[in-house]
């Protein structure tokens, strides 16, 4: 007889739309509500990365403004009939200088007087015809403050129309500002973490509804609960690092741009009154590797959100058949 030739056979070749379709069996790599979740969890990480550059931007700025309380004071010398104002300035920097914990003394001019009072009383002001303070800046060792009482006390025996500020009213009613601001901040963000959560709840039940008998097949032959909460975890995971990429990286670039547009204002009184307020609306390394830990936040919260969902439901069916 013939040998009868053999034909080697040839493995079935996968296509990589297969082994997708494999890897991804239990969970639909893309979908509606896939699409859906990434949109509302980059829109979350863009708010809550806004607020909390908000409110690292706040309290930087009040930081800034507890530190130039401690260096700085002010003194008033207000226009009096018949004592002469530059005498009266005078005597006052000189008593101020007396005291040991001042570091230097400086008579505000008129030229920096009218740019003070520019925003609110416009330019071109003239100060001898106007019944406005004249001010002396005094720089103080923080460290070892001079004796406030008593140089107010002289200042007030010896000047008429003198007056010591140490701005610590107006900047207690601004930190009591800036603190009540960062408290609300931390609330929103909070708030955005936990919308954020009950989004992925209501999106991992739903991805189980559209695998029900999927998973009840694969509990039922014995499946473990971790191995099933292991594919949902691993695909909310790379929805939830995909969105919070979205939504950190336009916050970032949303805050360069922020801060590029403050710093090319021209320097003009208004813009340095803004400043001052505000600070330049930047928020600094520490808030752009804030807003990284928050993405990695992000991800990991979606992940761990849609695994312990997932437990909780197959706990469920454990009961069931149990019940049964």
């Amino acid at each position: 007889m013939p040998d009868l030739e053999t034909k080697p056979i040839k493995p079935v070749e996968k296509t990589p739309e297969d082994a997708e379709h494999k890897q991804h069996s239990i969970v639909p790599r893309s979908s509606v509500s896939g699409s859906t979740l990434t949109l509302v969890v980059a829109i979350m990480a863009f708010l809550a990365s806004l607020t909390l550059g908000a409110v690292w931007t706040v309290n930087d700025t009040a930081q800034s403004w507890q530190n130039d309380v401690s260096r700085e004071i002010t003194v008033q010398v207000r226009p009096v009939d018949g004592v002469d104002l530059d005498t009266a300035l005078i005597s006052a920097r000189q008593i101020v200088g007396s005291y040991p914990g001042v570091r230097s003394v400086n008579v505000v001019d008129n030229v920096a007087m009218a740019a003070l009072l520019e925003p609110w009383l416009g330019g071109g002001l003239n100060l001898e015809e106007l019944p406005v303070p004249r001010l002396v800046s005094v720089s103080i060792n923080e460290s070892n403050p001079p004796d406030m009482e008593a140089m107010a006390a002289q200042l007030k025996a010896n000047v008429p129309g003198a007056s010591l500020d140490n701005h610590r009213a107006w900047i207690e009613r601004l930190t009591t500002m800036a603190r009540t601001t960062i408290l609300t901040g931390l609330l929103i963000f909070v708030l955005m973490m936990i919308a954020t959560v009950l989004t992925v709840v209501f999106a991992t039940r739903g991805a189980m509804a559209g695998s029900k008998h999927i998973i009840e097949v694969l509990h039922f032959v014995g499946a473990e609960q971790s191995y099933i909460a292991t594919q949902f975890q691993k695909h909310f995971l790379f929805l939830g690092l995909r969105g919070a990429l979205a939504g950190g990286f336009f916050a970032i670039v949303f805050f360069l741009f922020v801060g590029w547009w403050a710093s090319g204002n021209p320097a003009d009184p208004t813009s340095n009154q803004v400043e001052a307020l505000f600070g330049t609306f930047g928020i600094g390394i520490g808030g752009y590797l804030s807003i990284l830990l928050l993405i990695f936040i992000i991800s990991v919260l979606t992940a761990l959100t849609s695994r312990f969902t997932v437990l909780r439901h197959v706990g469920t069916l454990d009961r069931s058949s149990g019940d049964g």
